[in-house]
């Protein structure tokens, strides 16, 4: 019996293959772990994972870790993707006002891919119309704007209401990956 559970478990690996996933991450103080984490278990799965910023040049999250995105947010084809993921992090407040984030966001969400978003980053999908009447959550002391952007919210570590998949936190990014990966298996 135990043969027959480590093979059921190695067919799992690798079932993304072909998915791409783009995580969008700020400039400046995006936070490690929530990109990180993710990362690693979308890449363990078998996707392809591309990162965009608002710009080019070598971005740096909050504890110093360097990334040098794929592309430019305003170069994203949304279209490419079969999830969308916005990375959290004090960084991420750049977003929250930003067109192209907006733009991507919503042509995500009404091309019904994955759209995703972890600690702050759901404001960005709250002002971008994308949570009006979904249910989601957000790192706690946002929870005023997700409301002001028609979002309900739950105040749970993880929520997903349809393929929209939001998270609170850094301690929950495993858990918010395995949701988006177990969305896109579908």
């Amino acid at each position: 019996m135990a043969f027959l559970f480590s093979f059921a478990a190695c067919s799992e690996a690798g079932s993304l293959t072909g998915k791409k996933i783009l995580l969008i991450i700020a400039h400046k103080d995006f936070q490690e772990k929530e990109y990180s984490v993710p990362r690693k278990i979308f890449e363990t799965e078998g996707a392809t994972v591309e990162v965009a910023s608002s710009s080019k040049e070598m971005a740096k999250g909050i504890f110093g870790m360097a990334i040098k995105p794929d592309m430019a947010l305003q170069d994203v084809n949304a279209n490419k993707y079969n999830a969308i993921v916005f990375v959290g992090g004090p960084g991420a407040e750049e977003y929250f006002i930003n067109k192209y984030a907006h733009t991507i966001a919503q042509k995500a969400y009404r091309s019904n891919k994955v759209v995703g978003a972890i600690c702050i980053a759901p404001v960005t999908l709250a002002n971008a119309g994308v949570l009006r009447g979904k249910k989601a959550t957000v790192s706690s002391g946002a929870a005023e704007e997700l409301k002001r952007g028609g979002a309900i919210y739950t105040g749970k570590a993880v929520e997903q209401d349809g393929k929209i998949i939001t998270a609170n936190g850094p301690h929950v990014a495993g858990t918010f990956a395995n949701l988006i990966v177990a969305e896109l298996k579908k």
